[in-house]
């Protein structure tokens, strides 16, 4: 008997609202939450960030509680990598800065909610039938966008990375949407922040390299977003060790059949 995949026929009308109903609305959830912790918000209103921390959080939770246990446990790995990452990188390599100065409480959490919408968006049935023509497409998308920043901006720090972020993604077909899907997210991301003034990036990369002009923010930053998948899968796999050595045992029976 034929799957319910693979008995419908899906159209581009379906890969937009899978696009919508994962995607788009992380996009306005982006949105609305870092305006509580933005420039114009702060100007009015005091303890901003305290706002942009209690939707962050209660969003976490909701997500949290609605996930699978695999994806619960990815979003903690999630949270506590993105922890250190920022200290090290925004605190410890002045790499970007934060309106006051510190890591925001929402951020890490906020991490963990980027990485599990980009995991829901590639798991629809839609998005899975249009595969190929959307890596495709994100891949056009990427490099002209990548392109643009280089052009207007003098982002070659940005440009750099997308390209190296290209490269690395030729080796890995099965992970090359969502990684595709992550950049786009980033992109959304950091544009909206760096427009709030929530944070900003300096002019070169990391404030001490002048031949990597960088642009505020730099175009392909989502590609050091990919330790955090990378991570949080490395410790799901050393804790689930023995279940995760059956899986790849499966899946490599599948293809040979």
């Amino acid at each position: 008997m034929e799957s319910y995949y693979t008995a419908k026929n899906y159209s581009f009308k379906d890969v937009i609202k899978a696009f919508s109903k994962t995607m788009g609305l992380l996009f306005i959830f982006i949105g609305v939450g870092l305006f509580f912790d933005s420039s114009f918000f702060v100007n009015t209103y005091s303890h901003g960030q305290l706002y942009a921390n209690s939707v962050m959080i209660l969003v976490f939770i909701a997500l949290f509680y609605r996930a699978t246990n695999r994806s619960r446990e990815l979003m903690i790995y999630a949270v506590l990598i993105g922890i250190g990452g920022e200290y090290l990188f925004s605190l410890g390599f002045d790499m970007y800065t934060y309106r006051l100065g510190n890591v925001p409480t929402y951020v890490p959490p906020g991490h963990a909610i980027i990485y599990i919408g980009a995991v829901y968006f590639c798991r629809e049935a839609a998005i899975k039938k249009f595969k190929k023509q959307l890596i495709n497409f994100f891949t056009i998308f990427i490099l002209g966008y990548a392109f643009l920043f280089l052009v207007f901006a003098n982002d070659v720090f940005g440009f750099a990375l997308t390209l190296l972020t290209l490269f690395i993604l030729r080796n890995k077909p099965r992970e090359r949407l969502f990684y595709l899907s992550m950049y786009i997210v980033v992109a959304v991301l950091e544009i909206i922040g760096t427009r709030y003034q929530c944070w900003y990036w300096p002019e070169s990369a990391f404030g001490i390299f002048p031949f990597l002009k960088s642009a505020n923010p730099p175009s392909g930053i989502s590609f050091f977003y990919f330790g955090l998948d990378l991570g949080a899968l490395w410790l799901y796999k050393k804790r689930h060790a023995l279940a995760w050595k059956r899986m790849k045992t499966q899946r490599l029976v599948q293809q040979k059949s």
